[in-house]
């Protein structure tokens, strides 16, 4: 069957006359006389019809075929109403590249059981709609930050410090060294160094937390977006943030509508994100809003929950930014507002809908002493960052930074119930493997 092929979803632009296709089977059905086949590949499907007439002596193959058996197929195609995605192939030849028997995955099946054969999930329309979108993100968020004159910039994966929490810290043997290594929380203490050669550099790269959560909204191993900037004030952040998440929702409205109508996704729901300013407001606001509208007192000092997120950004149609949280609450390197010390310069983006927390940034403390004496309070050795002190040391200039969770905003961005199903494998306190 030597032939030009072309995928499903070129075979429908041409609309008419011969073409050869090849994929897999998604669906089957027909009689003893005509059979029904329809062909998936990444592009689109299409149902292919075989006639018995025409393949007589491969009518018991063809009898036979189950989903996911992988095909060769030549044909004439044409426009057809009747068919599932207005086109059909008559076929002529046909050849079975690989068998499939007894596929187990049907309907019907737990999340459970899905999850233990998520290596042939992947297959369905339903997760090749969320990788395909994945894959517009990613694009996306290189685009945007190089457009704005950025440089891609890696970290090590293995780091001798903690940056977010010694709790959420994975723990790895490394070659028989007394010193505790670990997986990276976030490239920021090792990004900072590098501002005052690249000056604007981001990175996308994996991300390790060891949180003992068992929530629809955690991984323990995700994909970090981040940003450092030189000379940088803390509105310059939140500015670079906000258009970071409008690029992306407009790009992946430009180009994934038919996986967001596949996903039954309410386009009017990310519609305003490109064309409405986001709603910006300090963390004393938040508390105000949350009381008078929502009857839902916070403690002053305390840290959002997640229920408390949801109440708030079900009351707005655009992402939320809060920004000056206390001080308590947030990272040792924050800068402290100068009108405030009780609370610094750090920010949450909040994605509305109930879906919470995309990104959290803030200006860095440029004061060496300062830095010290919160790893103190943090119970944390300065010495053993020195490397991220001589920073301060040595032409310290004001900057700051975000990291955004590439797989919350896939997760929003889709309407998706749970974040295990914004990335391929997903791994959680409870599941490593396939």
């Amino acid at each position: 069957m030597a032939a030009k092929y072309l995928s499903i979803q070129e075979a429908m632009d041409k609309g008419s006359g011969k073409v050869s296709v090849r994929g897999w089977v998604h669906r089957e059905r027909g009689s003893n006389k005509l059979k029904f086949v329809s062909l998936r590949d990444s592009t689109n499907v299409i149902q292919c019809v075989l006639k018995r007439e025409d393949f007589e002596k491969q009518w018991e193959d063809i009898d036979h075929l189950q989903v996911e058996t992988s095909l060769l197929i030549n044909g004439e195609i044409k426009k057809d109403e009747r068919a599932p995605t207005g086109y059909e192939i008559r076929v002529i030849e046909f050849k079975v590249v690989g068998k499939s028997e007894n596929y187990p995955i049907t309907k019907d099946h737990s999340p459970e059981f899905l999850a233990d054969n998520r290596h042939l999930w992947l297959r369905s329309r339903r997760m090749i709609s969320i990788l395909k979108i994945r894959s517009t993100v990613f694009g996306a968020i290189h685009e945007y930050f190089r457009n704005e004159g950025f440089y891609e910039y890696h970290s090590p994966i293995f780091q001798s410090v903690q940056c977010e929490g010694g709790s959420t810290l994975f723990e790895v043997p490394y070659f028989g060294k007394r010193k505790e290594v670990f997986l990276g929380q976030t490239w920021q203490l090792y990004a900072e160094p590098a501002i005052f050669a690249l000056e604007k550099i981001y990175t996308i790269s994996p991300s390790f937390r060891a949180e003992k959560s068992k929530t629809s909204r955690h991984l323990t191993e995700y994909w970090h977006a981040e940003m450092e900037v030189a000379w940088a004030d803390f509105k310059e952040i939140m500015d670079y943030g906000e258009g970071l998440i409008k690029f992306v929702v407009q790009k992946v409205l430009e180009k994934n509508k038919e996986e967001l109508k596949l996903l039954e996704r309410d386009l009017k729901k990310l519609e305003p994100i490109v064309k409405k300013p986001f709603i910006r407001m300090t963390y004393d606001e938040a508390l105000k809003i949350l009381k008078d509208k929502c009857k839902m007192p916070v403690t002053w000092g305390k840290d959002l929950r997640t229920i408390e997120e949801e109440k708030l950004t079900k009351l707005y149609d655009v992402p939320l930014i809060v920004s000056h949280y206390p001080k308590v609450v947030k990272a040792f390197y924050m800068t402290e507002d100068p009108k405030n010390p009780d609370v610094v310069q750090g920010c949450d983006f909040l994605a509305p809908e109930g879906y919470g927390e995309i990104i959290g940034g803030s200006h860095r403390e440029p004061e060496l002493e300062e830095i010290k004496k919160r790893l103190k309070e943090q119970g944390e050795d300065p010495k053993e960052y020195e490397f991220y002190l001589d920073t301060r040391r040595y032409g310290s200039v004001p900057h700051g930074g975000f990291g955004l969770g590439v797989e919350r905003i896939i997760t929003w961005i889709c309407g998706l119930d749970n974040i295990k199903d914004s990335i391929p494998f997903p791994r959680t306190m409870e599941r490593y493997r396939p």
